[in-house]
């Protein structure tokens, strides 16, 4: 091939053996366009490479910060929802807290014991709801100052068990002094079943006008044992009336229980018992609507309410 430099370029195309078999004639100026364009094409395959791989490093990385950030978002629900949990916790130490100190009060009724002044109850029961503890809305508070109120209940309820733990020692202590008392106080319930009639006044299921029901009327089936609710002695076991069969125990110190409309009394007069010792069935007997046991206790010779010394 030869080359011809003029104002056009002459390209001789040989064969194998040398021999022109045609010719090419390229003007001049469009070498250098062509070496142009070329160099052009070479730097925009170049840069759109190099967009590729940038992009594809971007992308990359995108989806690492999603990973990353949804990763996150997890933790701070699993967060949220232990923070739940442990509010609930505090509320529920709290509520167990206030159903030991009832029963403290309880406790020192029973046994004629002074009420205590501790601060036991040394905080309003309550708390946080679990119900409105939303994680929507606690992402809005201040975690720090929610961390510190929880810690500040913790330390709250640390005091009041410390204060309830003494006031529990005390009591120990006293009723050890009181035990022939305790024996004595009727603090169980006599039956189980349903209370169909509370102590106080009521309106009579047979004349419909207002009386004073000096019991409760606890319902269940009939057969079932009646218990007594402390030791004593039978003062009091047959027919009396409009209370049908009736048993009466004499526990000392005033305190005396009467069981009305039994069906079968196990017990007669002159008998001691002891507390949880089966004294007779319940019955339909007497003026009675149905199976039941009317349940008294008597302090003194006064009725007085018998919840107020159930302890079960």
């Amino acid at each position: 091939m030869m080359v011809t430099m003029k104002k056009k370029l002459t390209l001789l195309i040989f064969d194998a053996m040398g021999t022109p078999v045609r010719q090419t004639t390229i003007p001049r100026m469009l070498l250098p366009m062509t070496v142009l364009l070329f160099m052009g094409a070479a730097i925009a395959l170049y840069l759109g490479i190099s967009d590729y791989f940038r992009l594809k490093t971007e992308t990359m990385g995108v989806h690492s910060l999603r990973s990353t950030l949804q990763a996150q978002e997890e933790r701070v629900v699993q967060q949220q929802d232990q923070i739940v949990a442990f509010a609930q916790k505090i509320d529920a130490l709290k509520t167990q807290l206030a159903k030991l100190h009832s029963f403290e009060q309880k406790i020192r009724i029973i046994a004629n014991l002074e009420a205590s002044n501790d601060g036991s109850s040394m905080f309003g029961v309550g708390g946080s709801d679990p119900e409105d503890l939303d994680p929507a809305t606690m992402i809005e508070q201040d975690y720090l100052e929610l961390v510190r109120g929880m810690h500040a209940e913790i330390n709250e309820i640390d005091q009041a068990s410390h204060n309830q733990h003494n006031s529990f020692s005390s009591i120990f202590s006293q009723l050890k002094g009181k035990r022939n008392l305790l024996a004595a106080t009727p603090s169980i319930r006599p039956i189980k079943g349903w209370i169909s009639s509370s102590f106080g006044y009521r309106e009579s299921p047979f004349t419909g006008r207002r009386e004073f029901h000096r019991g409760l009327d606890i319902a269940t089936h009939a057969g079932s044992p009646i218990i007594s609710p402390a030791d004593g002695i039978v003062t009091f076991a047959g027919r009396k009336g409009l209370m049908g069969k009736m048993v009466t125990i004499e526990h000392g110190f005033g305190m005396v229980t009467r069981y009305g409309h039994v069906q079968k009394t196990l017990k007669k007069k002159g008998d001691r018992v002891k507390r949880g010792e089966t004294i007779a069935l319940v019955g339909n007997t007497g003026r009675s609507t149905g199976p039941h046991l009317h349940y008294e206790v008597r302090l003194n010779g006064v009725a007085v309410n018998p919840m107020n010394y159930f302890l079960n």
